[in-house]
């Protein structure tokens, strides 16, 4: 059974940073691609940041130069580092996990929250 779970997450000023992790198991870590979600109220779940299982990287056009992903496949985790946060950073926070081979990310953690004052 696949588990994902998410940490790192809470209140920071506008300008902090956070680095949020993601403990896998239930999985072959190294031959899946992870990503990071997020939620903001009343909006839609949009991909942040991506990671493939051979170490390639793609970024939400509003977070590219501010957020970095990172995978330790030694440890079956996976990193959002953040900085300069914005209050539009505000929402929830998901990894999401999917085989090398499947088109969409289909197991999910239960998300950690991350809110930005200003």
């Amino acid at each position: 059974q696949v588990q994902l779970v998410e940490s790192g997450g809470g209140l920071v000023q506008a300008g902090g940073s956070l680095r949020l992790s993601c403990a896998a198991s239930g999985i072959i870590f190294s031959i899946h691609d992870m990503g990071w979600y997020r939620q903001a109220p009343g909006k839609q779940r949009e991909l942040v940041a991506a990671i493939t299982s051979g170490g390639s990287t793609n970024y939400a056009d509003s977070v590219k130069g501010r957020f970095t992903i990172s995978r330790d496949n030694a440890e079956n985790k996976v990193y959002l580092q953040m900085n300069s946060l914005k209050p539009e950073d505000t929402a929830v926070y998901y990894c999401a996990a999917k085989s090398s081979l499947a088109l969409r990310f289909g197991s999910w953690g239960q998300g950690t929250h991350v809110t930005v004052s200003s």
